[in-house]
């Protein structure tokens, strides 16, 4: 669909004017979302070199790019928010003037297109129609964009059916790098000097300049979906979430949904589309989403949750038959992968796909690799995009319009101390406090990150607003359920005193979902602590997995001096939002510090 002409929104074809006008492009393709544009658009980024064809025969309909190595990750310190007041944006976002910022996305967007094609995506973030849907347009000068955001979201004409006369969220992107006559275009271009992605809440809209990596490009993701999504969900009462949705079946065929909050690379993924192990027969993991939950108060007072997106956007080093099956089922085909390396057969590979490195290889960067470079072959957030319907664990009621219902809320980071493997909050404002004071050690996903950083909600890069309302808010929700979900923290890494990991994780995390699952039917057993009910050893179904009782005292045990230690780290945190905390939550503080100094024994 070539012409912008079959735009029947108008306040949409005057926008499309103004950013034609100002970015100057040479041609303007309005995205129809269709099978046949996907093809050709991959076709013509082979054809430019963006895109290698893989081998037909081991992975059909795929391709591999390779970005450029100053634009790999989500780039945190170059995110800004938008408000009119420094307050409203809080102390864990970079905030920028508004109107400041206009002026110099302008300049930089000037002519930023030339020599290139304006794409026009009409998406849809949730089934087009629906109540809980959102419509953006996003308008960009980048094809591998466009190609990812139909695995991504729903776009093209169905969207904008739906969207008719109505308002939408103005998202603009643009790599930055025009071309004069005669230049020719590098593979992946970026601009070197200026990189920004910014919220602009005053009105909702989007702006991404510089970069093309997927994280800072696809807009509909953490950009609508989660920075702008959070505060539209907040005036309106409910939440948008960096959560995972998944539904667990039990032998009688009852579906137990949860949603999950992990920092990226902590094993986000892999949970959602979790097999369970031997001796789980008739137990099933069903998957509605790996990373965004958008999630409402019914008409009864309990929490629904939709997953706005179509696909999946994954880490791939550590993806491999054992820690994820169903992903690794899901991308044999029909995938887009991204700074991965490159088989002599045309096929990918990334560290920890396999046991052994293949002898040789062409690195993320193109170059040649062996097993002796000293480098990794792929890059350590290399990624893969595939839609969910090639997912064989995704549920079929993913892609339903009122969502699934929420029974329990799962928090857990990559922490190799100090938490036990699981434990369930004493009530709603407590498992508020631990969410909020979620801490993680580093991963690729973002630069320019210390090794241990506090991630409240892992919604640290991705809230849009000032996270002390954002805490208020979460704590408001419970006032307003009937039947509010319990929350639990777990911890899949703790290590023992040499350093190896106490808990075999990946599938053997199925029996603390089977405990987590009980435990909302007030049928699974636990002990009462300081921090919350923990499992005993027999509350635990070890079918299948030979793990002594000395291992997982070991692994529940939780140091008082220690524990004590962590929660007076956390008015560092806490302290940051200043006058603006609610009051509740240093009084949580206070009170958890009491228990733990009153109770000198936590095994």
């Amino acid at each position: 669909m070539q012409d912008p002409t079959v735009i029947t929104n108008p306040v949409l074809s005057q926008w499309i004017d103004e950013v034609r006008a100002l970015c100057e492009p040479d041609q303007v393709h309005v995205c129809d979302g269709s099978d046949a544009e996907y093809r050709r658009l991959c076709s013509t980024l082979v054809a430019a070199g963006t895109f290698i064809r893989l081998n037909e025969a081991k992975r059909p309909s795929s391709f591999l790019c390779r970005s450029d190595p100053r634009d790999v990750a989500r780039l945190e310190h170059r995110t800004f928010v938008c408000t009119s007041s420094r307050e409203d944006a809080g102390p864990t976002n970079n905030w920028a003037d508004p109107a400041s910022m206009r002026v110099e996305l302008s300049r930089l967007f000037k002519g930023s297109m030339r020599g290139r094609t304006m794409y026009v995506i009409p998406f849809s973030m949730g089934e087009p129609g629906s109540d809980l849907a959102m419509i953006g347009v996003q308008i960009t000068d980048s094809a591998y964009v466009a190609v990812s955001m139909k695995l991504m979201a729903h776009i093209g004409l169905p969207v904008l059916r739906a969207l008719g006369t109505r308002e939408f969220v103005r998202c603009l992107h643009s790599v930055g790098a025009p071309l004069a006559p005669g230049d020719r275009d590098v593979p992946w271009p970026c601009n070197a000097e200026h990189k920004y992605i910014v919220s602009f809440q005053d009105d909702g809209s989007i702006a991404s300049f510089g970069s093309g990596y997927g994280g800072n490009a696809l807009l509909g993701k953490k950009c609508l979906a989660l920075r702008t999504a959070s505060l539209k969900g907040r005036q309106e009462g409910w939440l948008a979430e960096h959560m995972l949705i998944m539904g667990v079946e039990d032998p009688t065929g009852k579906t137990t949904y949860v949603a999950a909050a992990f920092p990226s690379a902590c094993g986000k993924t892999n949970f959602a589309m979790l097999l369970p192990p031997e001796g789980f027969a008739g137990w099933k993991v069903k998957t509605v989403g790996d990373d965004i939950a958008w999630i409402r108060p019914d008409a009864d007072g309990r929490l629904r949750a939709i997953n706005p997106e179509t696909g999946f956007f994954g880490v791939a080093p550590g993806t491999n038959e054992k820690t994820n099956p169903n992903m690794m089922a899901a991308i044999a085909r029909e995938t887009i992968f991204t700074n991965c390396a490159l088989t002599p057969d045309g096929d990918v590979w990334w560290e920890g796909m396999t046991e052994e490195a293949p002898p040789a290889l062409v690195d993320w960067r193109g170059l040649d690799w062996t097993p002796q470079a000293g480098r990794p072959a792929a890059h350590p957030n290399a990624r893969f995009t595939v839609s969910r319907d090639r997912c064989p664990s995704m549920d079929p009621s993913a892609a339903h319009p009122a969502g699934v219902p929420i029974s329990a809320f799962i928090f857990g980071g990559r922490l190799s101390h100090t938490f036990p493997l699981v434990f369930e909050a004493r009530d709603w404002r407590e498992g508020i406090y631990w969410a909020a004071t979620l801490g993680s050690e580093a991963t690729a996903a973002a630069e320019n990150q210390a090794a241990t950083r506090r991630d409240p909600f892992a919604m640290l890069p991705f809230c849009g607003y000032n996270m002390a309302d954002y805490f208020a808010h979460w704590l408001s929700m419970g006032d307003r359920l009937v039947n509010a979900p319990a929350i639990f923290r777990v911890n899949w890494f703790r290590r023992d005193e040499d350093g190896a990991f106490l808990w075999p994780g990946f599938r053997q995390n199925m029996r603390v979902l089977k405990w987590i699952v009980q435990r909302t039917e007030r049928t699974g057993g636990g002990k009462a602590t300081s921090i919350g009910l923990v499992p005993g050893y027999d509350d635990i179904d070890w079918h299948g997995l030979d793990y002594d009782r000395q291992t997982f005292d070991a692994l529940m045990r939780f140091d008082p001096a220690k524990l004590a230690k962590e929660l007076q780290s956390h008015d560092v945190l806490l302290q940051s939002f200043g006058q603006r905390l609610p009051s509740a939550l240093s009084a949580i503080r206070r009170a958890l510090l009491d228990g733990v100094d009153q109770t000198p024994d936590q095994a």
